[in-house]
């Protein structure tokens, strides 16, 4: 709604040959078609509706290093080397998006941020300190806020808190935007509303056939569609959540929130918030287990009240009136790890399914690794995300 629609592109009217063919023009897609056009690989990104009009759209942007399942338990289920380096790879995937808000003229809106993750509840405690010595132990930059401390800094209720000095926000729409008028200038072709309709694997590539009837060949196809991969994975690897979140008009001042940092806090489900540079307010949460669009819409009012209601609980010194509010489904995988790369039965296929709470910061990472993969046939980070780590 604040950017309207930036810029749109042709559909797809002719035959196109190219070495990778990405669906999906979401940051995901962006991001994958910017590195690899970087590389010096032609590519080709179709949409079935108009650019960064999908998930993208509905995105918080919270830029975070943390998924949503805590670094302490990650060690559990898939070991320590493991997530640890998952950590950190997000972690270094913070300063890339500094370094790429550079390149593209500093017009994103992004911004370094801390970032609060609070205790809930008193039970929560014991789990909350698991977490900040499992980070501490590992490097990350965090803090432990005691109830007394919170009390001193914020007016927030939480029992206790980790807190991050690496986090960061950006507006998301115009990234996926900046990143796409990028691509376009170092060669990448851009169709939107251009509907697949069929893929055919051939020795050494993939055909993809349009609802326009019009063919495009590469060697590799980048599916880049988030929840709506369904149709080209036989797997079911992720339950579809459906979530809610509203936007204030902009707000005088932020008293009693503690340096404008990004908030989310360990009740499940939670709710998370960050501000804008026009001085609104996001939160965002309550998520539902449905993927049922007439049941998300019907929801939309209660769940508005109730994200209203807890930001008055959170931050009772803003006085806020709600702008609009909105709904989106995204979803979670059982380690709230991404899955990325090559699938073992799904032959000339990168797959980049950034899901989870940090959906974005993954992005970028599918995207350094899916461009090492075509150019070098290997990247040391895939086995992190690979299909097969979940039995």
């Amino acid at each position: 709604r604040q950017n309207g629609l930036i810029a749109n592109y042709p559909p797809l009217e002719q035959r196109a040959d190219c070495d990778v063919v990405v669906i999906g023009a979401g940051i995901t897609g962006a991001l994958i078609a910017y590195h690899l056009a970087e590389a010096g690989v032609s590519v080709v990104m179709v949409d079935k509706r108009d650019v960064a009009t999908g998930s993208t759209s509905a995105s918080t942007a919270l830029l975070q290093y943390e998924v949503d399942v805590p670094l302490h338990r990650l060690i559990g289920l898939v070991g320590e080397n493991h997530a640890v380096r998952s950590y950190r790879l997000c972690r270094r995937a913070l300063d890339k998006f500094a370094r790429l808000d550079r390149k593209l003229g500093r017009a994103c809106d992004f911004s370094r941020v801390p970032s609060f993750y609070g205790a809930s509840r008193a039970a929560h405690l014991p789990a909350l300190r698991r977490e900040y010595a499992a980070r501490r132990e590992h490097g990350f930059a965090v803090d432990w806020w005691s109830r007394r401390q919170i009390a001193k800094k914020t007016t927030l209720p939480h029992h206790a808190a980790i807190f991050s000095h690496d986090a960061a926000q950006v507006d998301a729409h115009r990234l996926t935007h900046r990143l796409l008028a990028a691509a376009a200038l170092m060669g990448t072709r851009i169709h939107d509303r251009t509907t697949v309709t069929r893929r055919e694997v051939r020795p050494g590539g993939v055909t993809l056939r349009t609802d326009r009837g019009h063919a495009i060949r590469a060697r590799k196809l980048v599916v880049a569609a988030g929840y709506e991969t369904e149709p080209y994975l036989a797997d079911k690897l992720t339950n579809l959540v459906s979530t809610f979140a509203l936007i204030t008009e902009p707000v005088r001042d932020f008293p009693g929130w503690p340096g404008r940092a990004l908030i989310w806090e360990t009740a499940r489900p939670y709710v998370y918030l960050r501000t804008t540079p026009d001085h609104r307010i996001i939160i965002g949460g309550y998520d539902e287990p449905t993927r049922d669009p007439q049941t998300r819409s019907a929801l939309l009012p209660v769940k508005t009240g109730l994200l209203a209601r807890r930001l008055r609980q959170l931050l009772p010194r803003i006085p806020f009136e709600v702008a609009w509010s909105w709904a989106g489904s995204f979803a979670e995988t059982p380690d709230g790890l991404p899955y990325i790369g090559e699938h073992p039965r799904v032959p000339q296929t990168y797959f980049a399914l950034g899901y989870g709470g940090n959906g974005i910061t993954y992005s970028l990472v599918a995207a350094e690794i899916i461009r090492d993969l075509f150019l070098e046939n290997r990247s040391r980070d895939a086995e992190l995300f690979r299909f097969d780590r979940v039995a």
